[in-house]
């Protein structure tokens, strides 16, 4: 272990010193060509579409398994969808069950990790290039992924380590390695190791780096340019003084912080969609118009589908299994529980969340349509808006159309969506770290300090492919997790029967009403 810190701190030397060399150019350009030769087979690898389609393989086997896993379930998303709110409000909870978190701090603290600027800017890709129709198949696919959250979650709780003194370690890692032993099956102990250094590798790349960079572009969008390391540390200090103190410390921040996004993001959208009442039928013809038409979008019905599909799964990260690490740790005595709760993460990150940003971008009118055909006018592959703009630009403008003031509030709202991603995916790569290097102070302290050190450095460098890479290895995690899911689900179906029948004859009761 000594030997570890040793080298990682010296690792932690070398890069902090990457910021100073941010205004040389050369030195910067060819440390990106360097790290986007090394890595780009693997990010290309993942990302790669099926053959003869646009449609990248990563995004169908992320479906795949979510339609499986609704049917094997017999689509318990639609069954245990009352029983997770009545989960969340505690009417189930015994105070007295192992664990470090109520199950509405462990949900907040899994849709910290996932509601973000995929909401924001991601939907807005989605939509500008599959059109409103990319929204219904972003609902569907994020229906279906409830399965996934339900199936990896219900397993976190079911094999997570206990300690005597009250914490907890679960996730993917863990139920990999001890439910393959249970079922006697090879090959556990690889995929549990492969899958801790693709989380780890994730949460220093997409869940923190890119967070601060773009917290940074952000804050430098409002009160004008200056240097991304101050935005760094002043970020990296926050972040430290909760996740110091543990899951406990990052649940009581996102249990508040959460709730306030979504109220301050969904308030500005029902605002929007108040003002325009009238519209919104239309807009909803307009979705489910161009699910199956496309509206004249480049690639037809099949270009919504893809973009559609593509955004649910990169935005929920159903299948991906960094949610089971959070809801690990919840206090309950009954694995099924926090599967069912984990159910409402989807449902309020996709269906939610992501419905209202495109409800609103097709509402605007920032989209241009032809006035003769009812068809968008395409700007290359992608529709063309009023200003050209695209990505969190297109949403922002949007907004605008409705509320002059709203670029102020979608600035706050991305620096607080940075913020609560980037503590929740410090737990999930801490989960990972001590899974690999063992539990203890000094390997836990070792894992936060060098993940603060990485959001000075997101916030200062310019990161192009190290971002690439940390999101290949985020879905690489997706691979690895659902090819053990699909071993391990029958495992779970019994925990679910069992689970059922007690609720129904009342031997599980309440414990408030």
């Amino acid at each position: 272990m000594r030997k570890i810190l040793q080298t990682g701190l010296a690792l932690m030397a070398t890069v902090v010193s990457v910021p100073a060399f941010a205004q040389d150019g050369g030195i910067d350009q060819a440390v990106n060509d360097a790290f986007a030769a090394a890595t780009g087979p693997f990010v290309n690898f993942i990302f790669a579409p099926i053959p003869g389609t646009a449609f990248p393989w990563i995004v169908m086997w992320l479906v795949i398994a979510a339609t499986v896993f609704t049917l094997y379930f017999g689509f318990i998303q639609v069954r245990g969808f009352r029983h997770s709110i009545q989960l969340v409000k505690g009417e189930y909870s015994d105070p007295d069950d192992a664990g470090e978190v109520s199950h509405f701090q462990a949900l907040t603290t899994a849709l910290s990790g996932t509601v973000g600027l995929g909401n924001i800017a991601g939907v807005a890709v989605a939509v500008g290039i599959g059109g409103p129709g990319a929204t219904f198949w972003m609902i569907l696919a994020g229906l279906l992924g409830m399965a996934s959250k339900f199936t990896e979650c219900t397993l976190g709780v079911k094999y997570r380590n206990e300690y005597a003194d009250g914490t907890v370690s679960g996730g993917p890692m863990y139920y990999i390695s001890k439910g393959f032993k249970e079922r006697g099956l090879p090959g556990g102990k690889v995929l549990a190791l492969l899958f801790s250094v693709f989380c780890i590798l994730g949460a220093l790349g997409g869940g923190n780096m890119f967070q601060a960079n773009q917290a940074h572009a952000q804050i430098a969008g409002l009160v004008g340019d200056f240097p991304g390391w101050i935005t760094g540390v002043i970020f990296a200090v926050i972040v430290f003084a909760v996740i110091v103190g543990g899951i406990k410390s990052i649940a009581n921040v996102t249990e508040k912080v959460v709730p306030l996004m979504a109220v301050l993001y969904v308030g500005a959208a029902l605002i929007i969609l108040i003002i325009n009442y009238d519209k919104i039928g239309w807009a909803f013809g307009q979705i489910f118009e161009g699910a199956f038409t496309g509206l004249g979008v480049a690639g037809g019905m099949v270009g919504a589908l893809i973009q559609g599909f593509k955004r649910a799964a990169f935005s929920n990260e159903a299948g991906v299994g960094s949610a089971a690490i959070a809801h690990s740790a919840v206090r309950t005595k009954e694995p099924v529980t926090e599967g069912v709760v984990s159910l409402l993460e989807p449902f309020v990150d996709t269906v939610v969340i992501c419905t209202m940003t495109a409800l609103v971008i097709t509402i605007s009118g920032v989209l241009v349509s032809d006035p003769a055909t009812g068809n968008y006018v395409l700007n290359g592959s992608s529709i063309q808006t009023v200003g050209d703009v695209s990505g969190v630009s297109l949403t922002s403008a949007a907004f605008a159309q409705g509320l002059s003031w709203f670029p102020y509030v979608l600035a706050i709202a991305v620096i607080l969506f940075a913020f609560s991603t980037m503590i929740s995916w410090s737990y999930y790569g801490l989960k990972a770290w001590t899974y690999l290097f063992g539990e203890g102070k000094t390997a836990e302290m070792f894992f936060k300090v060098m993940f603060c050190v990485f959001i000075v450095i997101g916030a200062a460098a310019s990161l192009g492919p190290v971002i690439d890479f940390s999101d290949a290895a985020i879905f690489a995690m997706a691979v690895v997790n659902i090819t053990a899911l699909y071993f391990l689900m029958p495992i779970v179906r019994r925990e679910m029967n069992s689970y059922f029948e007690r609720l129904k004859s009342g031997e599980i009761r309440r414990f408030k009403n």
